[in-house]
């Protein structure tokens, strides 16, 4: 990581504006702005950067979260043993599932300090369409469950909106019908 970056909280009206589309072919600029962002979410998987950094663990990363305002995001986790690491320019969903799921103890958000209980309620598949900057390509990517919620959740955040947004303020647990409880 070349630079310092810090954590936009969810009271910075920048995080609600939509994020830019990236130019191509990619500035060095932006590849390495790219690059530092999977670096941060990488590293918050060790202890002594998260309590530097005041932040916790996470499995994605916007790019308006560390102070763009570009269509960048980084994923990166293990789930059954399998491990998930993207780093996706301009990424668009181009379909959904009509079946929608839910993660059974609520969403969080590196950028959102404050609790807020819930069900997020998020298309159960998805496919997407972005430039994969590991790869070097355009690639198309079938996320279903877990995969599809995190890849929602950052694509979110390039257009303004947070994961508490899809909370039912009158009735935050409301189950939907034929909803998958992850």
């Amino acid at each position: 990581m070349k630079k310092k970056y810090r954590i936009v909280k969810d009271n910075a009206i920048s995080l609600r504006a939509k994020a830019k589309a990236v130019d191509f072919p990619l500035s060095q600029k932006d590849k390495d702005f790219a690059f530092d962002l999977l670096d941060f979410l990488v590293k918050t998987k060790e202890e002594k950067f998260c309590q530097k950094n005041k932040v916790r663990e996470g499995v994605g990363l916007a790019a308006p979260q560390l102070g763009k305002n570009l269509r960048i995001i980084a994923i990166n986790y293990e789930i059954e043993d399998k491990k998930i690491r993207y780093l996706l320019i301009n990424p668009k969903i181009i379909e959904y599932s009509l079946q929608k799921c839910y993660l059974k103890g609520g969403e969080g958000c590196l950028s959102v300090d404050k609790e807020h209980p819930g069900y997020v309620y998020r298309h159960h598949k998805i496919i997407v369409q972005a430039y994969n900057l590991l790869t070097e390509q355009q690639e198309t990517i079938i996320a279903s469950g877990f995969d599809a919620v995190v890849l929602q959740h950052e694509i979110d955040h390039l257009d303004g909106v947070l994961f508490y947004d899809h909370i039912d303020i009158i009735n935050p647990y409301k189950k939907i019908d034929n909803a998958v409880e992850i």
